[in-house]
């Protein structure tokens, strides 16, 4: 029997993040059994909490937002999500002494670099995962996305994005703590141009440079030191999905199967696996 996970240590990472610019210091803890991912906001009075849980979330334009009646919410929380799910952490307290995490170099590697160091502790209680009993569909504009039986994790994934001709990109890849290092930890956010002028007018992506994302521009992909695989917007896309599909809560058992996918049907494909949980008790 698979048992929970929580970190062996305290792990800290500091840094700007994505949107506000500002400088964030983030704290991760171990958790008891049962607690889930709980992002704790140490700048607020008396620092409410808010669990990493699909129900939670408020919004998913351009990053997922976590809220709770407490009135702490965390902008941006896919990448670390996605971390701890590829390092089987069920458990964990995240400090933070701002809204939104340190975007790092634009990936995900920095955070399960830091689970790496931190160890994993074994804990008292059977793991929770989530399985397919039957197939799942979610569709939305031009994204499909298909649940399927699976005894492992594994994601399929096609992303176009008509910005380049090297834009339409396919990978597929099974989930394991040591392919989620090597395959997807390392691949960076990005966004078209047009995109970018947009949130910059709207005052966001003040931490935004070519330090932590790759940007797509009149038929080029615009990257520090070139890009870090021939296909890392698609695998980063991919990472996201890591992350967003732990908000059920559990460890996912399943092929998923995804085209075009994003934050808005990542979320709703994490409800529609919640619910029919729910329906087959």
């Amino acid at each position: 029997m698979e048992m929970q996970n929580t970190i062996g240590s305290e792990a800290a990472i500091s840094g700007i993040a994505l949107h506000t610019g500002l400088r964030v210091h983030l704290r991760m803890k171990p958790a008891p059994e049962n607690t889930g991912i709980v992002f704790r906001r140490t700048d607020m009075p008396g620092s409410p909490e808010v669990r990493a849980f699909a129900p939670n979330v408020i919004d998913v334009r351009r990053a997922t937002t976590i809220a709770a009646p407490s009135k702490a919410y965390v902008v941006t929380v896919e990448h670390i999500m996605a971390a701890l799910h590829a390092a089987r952490v069920d458990n964990v307290y995240v400090e933070m002494d701002n809204a939104e995490p340190p975007i790092a170099d634009g990936s995900a590697g920095p955070y399960f670099k830091m689970i790496r160091e931190a160890g994993i502790r074994e804990q008292n209680a059977p793991a929770q995962i989530w399985t397919a009993k039957a197939p799942l569909y979610v569709e939305n504009g031009a994204t499909t996305m298909v649940v399927l039986p699976s005894d492992v994790f594994r994601i399929t994934c096609t992303v176009a994005f008509g910005e380049t001709a090297l834009d339409t990109q396919f990978h597929s890849l099974e989930i394991t703590p040591e392919s989620f290092e090597k395959e997807l930890g390392p691949c960076r956010t990005f966004a078209a141009y047009c995109d970018l002028a947009q949130l910059i007018a709207a005052g966001l992506a003040k931490g935004g440079s070519l330090d932590n994302a790759v940007i797509l521009h009149e038929g080029a992909i615009i990257s520090n030191n070139g890009l870090r695989f021939p296909n890392e917007l698609v695998r980063h896309k991919i990472m996201d999905m890591v992350g967003d599909l732990f908000l059920t809560g559990k460890r996912v058992r399943a092929h998923v199967i995804a085209i075009k996918p994003g934050h808005p049907t990542n979320v709703q494909l994490a409800k529609t696996m919640l619910a029919a949980d729910t329906a087959g008790k």
